[in-house]
């Protein structure tokens, strides 16, 4: 067997998959892993992308290295690495990269085809000019009341993040996993702790939650947001009615001021 079946089949067994699973997972026939673990057939580029996004190394690792000698540092690499040579990205006419946007209807082919360059050409696309141009976007439509007063229906825009390990506790994420799918949380990193991030809703009627790091796929660091809605102030915990009453007690009195001026 070739060292890149022997990969394959190695890591497919460690995450837990049968055959048919792993096929589905990366969106190719169940007899076509067959044909690679028993290197009767050497993999596309784009399924040994899909393949090396889906373990959490790279195509290098993949092709390259025996996985099962890798040391402690290389194993590191490649369980927290979620390098930009697998990101499926689009480019404008000019080579600038878009933004592109997964809906909430599209969220559950996401998990299938985030690392598809045929899936990701198809998802709507944009510009957003206050963006620095050195990093990777992508926008998510959030659903569900657990963030307020970020409402449902708005779009997180993240930056792609490179190293799960980089995650920097107590901001907030945009996490592809393969349990929970699409979540937008507050993340907390206890990866050299217990291999785990510590997820937190801002809406505290929601439990906090752990994932296991070889759950996340892609993490997203939020940037910005776009709603055509405002949060309702009544949402905001950290202003009391009394500010409210006292904010708008100051414009009740500059109106009375400007309309005395104009009178004057």
């Amino acid at each position: 067997m070739s060292l890149i079946s022997e990969n394959i089949k190695f890591l497919r067994k460690k995450m837990g998959l049968t055959q048919g699973q792993f096929a589905e997972s990366i969106g190719i026939k169940r007899s076509l892993v067959g044909a690679y673990e028993e290197a009767r057939a050497d993999p596309r580029i784009s399924n040994l992308i899909k393949m090396a996004t889906l373990f959490g190394t790279s195509v290098d690792i993949l092709i390259s290295k025996d996985v099962m000698k890798l040391s402690g540092a290389e194993l590191v690499t490649s369980e927290f690495k979620r390098g930009k040579e697998v990101l499926a990205i689009t480019v404008d006419q000019e080579g600038r990269e878009n933004v592109e946007l997964v809906p909430q209807k599209a969220a559950a082919g996401y998990l299938n085809g985030y690392s598809d360059p045929e899936y990701i050409q198809e998802l709507p696309k944009f510009k957003l000019p206050i963006l620095p141009t050195n990093a990777t976007y992508r926008a998510f439509e959030i659903s569900g009341d657990s963030m307020l007063p970020i409402l449902p229906g708005t779009i997180i825009i993240g930056e792609f993040v490179e190293d799960v390990r980089d995650i920097k506790n107590g901001k907030t994420y945009v996490l592809v996993t393969k349990s929970e799918g699409i979540v937008y949380k507050r993340v907390f990193n206890y990866i050299s702790e217990n291999g785990k991030l510590f997820l937190v809703s801002d809406n505290r009627q929601y439990a906090p939650y752990q994932v296991d790091v070889e759950d996340v796929l892609e993490v997203w660091s939020s940037k910005a947001y776009i709603s055509v809605q405002f949060p309702d102030a009544s949402e905001n915990k950290e202003v009391s009615t009394e500010q409210l009453a006292s904010i708008v007690l100051d414009l009740q009195k500059e109106i009375v001021k400007l309309k005395e001026g104009q009178t004057g």
